[in-house]
């Protein structure tokens, strides 16, 4: 049972943790050209943004097939460039982690920048600082714990995707099988053993990061 158990919570552990550091760096990037820029449509683009938060799972799944299965332009672009098609694969399971994480951090991130006394950016930037040292050296350290509550939230909400991961990766053991999907199966084939021992780690690792977010709010 060793290798069976922690071959999924290793595969949604590395899944959900590139995934925050993808999700943080897009949401640095877009939240901080959100809020500078105005432009027609804008609130079109943030909904966008925002959306795969209260898409079904199965509906933003869906969507991953479309646009990166083999009848689309992408999907067969990338099954030339990798030499494989990228459903089913470890690849897929991050993207689906990354897709629906983000709204998460995009918000976490807009929120903290949104709380940084203006005042303190503008007196760096008379101070000579450039628009990356003001963000580096001011905005990021003034909205860390609005910052740091993104990546955890983000990371939870990775850790647990099931819907969109199960259409677009697959249930695949020891190749695309995350916890979510691994407690399905063992629920199917009555492994309940196995599946109370990941339920009880997917719980333990998710109440540890919500009391530091609870934490980091006091």
């Amino acid at each position: 049972m060793g290798n069976e158990f922690w071959t999924p919570i290793k595969l949604s552990l590395q899944v959900a943790s590139i995934s925050v550091i993808i999700v943080f760096i897009c949401s640095l990037l877009l939240a901080g050209w959100m809020i500078r820029s105005s432009f027609p449509g804008k609130p079109i683009i943030e909904t966008i943004f925002i959306l795969p938060l209260v898409l079904p799972p199965t509906v933003v799944g869906f969507l991953l097939i479309i646009i990166f299965g083999r009848n689309s332009f992408v999907g067969q672009w990338m099954e030339w460039f990798f030499g494989q098609s990228l459903m089913f694969t470890w690849w897929a399971a991050l993207i689906a982690s990354t897709v629906v994480s983000f709204p998460l951090m995009y918000q976490s991130v807009k929120t903290g920048f949104l709380g940084v006394d203006a005042d303190i950016q503008d007196a760096a930037r008379q101070d000579g600082a450039n628009e990356r040292q003001v963000l580096f050296y001011v905005t990021i350290p003034l909205a860390v714990k609005p910052l740091l509550s993104g990546c955890i939230l983000s990371f939870a909400r990775a850790l647990g995707e099931f819907g969109a991961t199960l259409m677009f990766a697959g249930n695949i053991p020891n190749k695309t099988q995350t916890l979510p999907t691994a407690i399905y199966m063992a629920m199917e084939t009555g492994n309940m053993k196995l599946a109370w021992l990941w339920v009880f780690s997917i719980i333990l690792i998710s109440f540890a990061m919500l009391y530091v977010v609870s934490l980091l709010k006091e």
